[in-house]
């Protein structure tokens, strides 16, 4: 069910953000305790601000409303993904090029499935990373089929 809870939030709310400028960077349909969430997360290149994500929820709750997709009582959310936004599409990781990230892989990749570092390149299929490994920096080339989960990641100096 939370696949299609999704699906039909991506469909209603990705007109709204078109018509505002926005992008859709990933919705969320969780269970935590007692209380169901729906929480779609929006940007833009110049980010989003309160007001942003004020009339985006207002607009997306009169469409959901209309569908009711939702047979029971959840709380919307909307709001920026932050300093950490993951990297979901292949747009994503395009953008993404020159800035530090956090990779996870499904398998083994040179003997690890965690890669921090900056993303250098990609071309699609492969995304390259300059990592730091024992005080020296290598490249790592990662296939992009085998990117589990990846965000931005923020450096602590």
């Amino acid at each position: 069910m939370s696949k299609k809870v999704t699906e039909t939030v991506e469909q209603l709310v990705t007109p709204i953000l078109d018509e505002m400028g926005l992008e859709l960077v990933d919705i969320e349909y969780v269970k935590e305790g007692k209380n169901w969430f729906l929480r779609v997360f929006i940007d833009s290149d110049d980010g989003v601000d309160i007001e942003q994500c004020g009339a985006v929820s207002e607009k997306l709750s009169e469409k959901l409303d209309e569908v009711d997709p939702i047979p029971h009582n959840y709380f919307l959310e909307v709001s920026s993904p932050g300093a950490e936004r993951p990297l979901k599409k292949a747009k994503d990781f395009a953008k993404a090029i020159g800035k530090h990230v956090y990779i996870k892989t499904y398998e083994p990749i040179e003997g690890e499935k965690q890669f921090e570092g900056e993303l250098t390149a990609f071309d699609g299929t492969t995304v390259t990373l300059l990592v730091k490994d024992r005080g020296r920096q290598k490249t790592v080339a990662i296939p992009y089929e085998k990117v589990a989960s990846a965000r931005l990641a923020v450096i602590f100096f």
